[in-house]
């Protein structure tokens, strides 16, 4: 089926609804300005699927959605702040139990160490950014600690191919790495419905980034992860970010051929040897926050590493940072 977007914001509503769910779409600081966590109404009470950033925003919204409502589950599909940042505080607020995959529920009590943050500025002159800029991006990684604590308490983590009763309906549980190590997606089989969470959007492709920590090639994993969803051709497919539309695989493939492009890019940034941070300059050409800038470091270092692990480039310690060579 070619990808086809909701006819209007009431058509959306529809569909949500066909998934037994309701959309909590909540504010965000950034450019990407927004995030769908979703709500489902169980016969012990409701699931809340993603909670949004810890800020005073968040706690006024929750408080007015959940009015009445006992939470019995808080499933977090990964660790980045937007999905996992006020999972704690609803947590501690509703006394509900928290799930989410291990991977993630570690690497959310790992990414904001002081430790890790710390070595983040030797990370960062690794990659060849000028020491100013490196101390400001992990300036703005530790300025999330408040928005991503208190840290929940992750009861039992979701498996893989896991049963779950999400509303009306059983999902499965399907893990699809890349844009982070343990994100997770549900499948409905019998209505082959996709909750896509971060792994595939409708607008914008998915960050994957990495991050000096966890897998060291997670643009493999990703491109993995999207064969192994392309297999369930699901038709309705729910994201985080943007809009309910019909057609997984088509939005597939069009991320596919991005990323194809994308690695032909990479490699043409370092036909004369580069830094990573010499190598984003050139794939990153528009004005960038700080924020942007430590998404852009990472998602242009998962590429050089993706080739430099297909053997297409070579990486060699020059002058106090890693180059990268065609």
């Amino acid at each position: 089926m070619a990808m086809q977007e909701p006819k209007s914001a009431k058509h959306a509503e529809n569909l949500l609804q066909k998934c037994g769910l309701y959309s909590v779409t909540l504010d965000l600081p950034f450019r990407l300005d927004h995030v769908n966590c979703f709500m489902a109404e169980g016969s012990d009470g409701w699931t809340v699927i993603d909670a949004g950033l810890h800020n005073e925003e968040t706690l006024a919204r929750w408080k007015k959605e959940l009015a009445g409502r006992e939470v019995a589950e808080i499933l977090v599909t990964h660790y980045h702040p937007d999905h996992y940042g006020f999972a704690g505080r609803l947590q501690e607020w509703t006394g509900a139990r928290v799930r989410m995959s291990r991977t993630d529920a570690n690497l959310g009590l790992q990414a904001w160490r002081p430790e890790f943050i710390k070595k983040l500025q030797d990370n960062y002159i690794l990659a060849g950014i000028p020491g100013e800029m490196g101390r400001r991006m992990a300036n703005n990684t530790e300025n999330f600690i408040p928005r991503v604590t208190p840290y929940p308490k992750v009861t039992d983590f979701l498996e893989e191919g896991e049963k779950l009763a999400i509303g009306p309906h059983d999902y499965e549980v399907i893990f699809t790495p890349g844009h982070s190590d343990g994100l997770v997606t549900f499948f409905n089989r019998e209505e082959n419905i996709l909750l896509s969470t971060d792994h595939i959007l409708p607008k914008i492709t998915p960050n994957i980034s990495y991050w000096f920590h966890g897998n060291p090639d997670p643009l493999k994993s990703y491109l993995d992860s999207l064969k192994k969803i392309k297999r369930l051709d699901a038709e309705l497919v729910v994201p985080s970010h943007g809009l309910p539309f019909y057609g997984a695989n088509e939005r597939i493939d069009e991320i596919q051929k991005h990323h194809g492009k994308r690695l032909e890019e990479t490699l043409e940034s370092i036909s004369c040897g580069a830094t990573v941070y010499q190598a984003c300059l050139k794939l990153f050409r528009k004005d960038l926050t700080i924020h942007e800038i430590r998404f852009a470091i990472g998602e242009t270092l998962s590429h050089l590493e993706y080739l430099r692990y297909q053997g297409e480039c070579q990486r060699e310690w020059k002058n106090g940072s890693y180059w990268y060579y065609v």
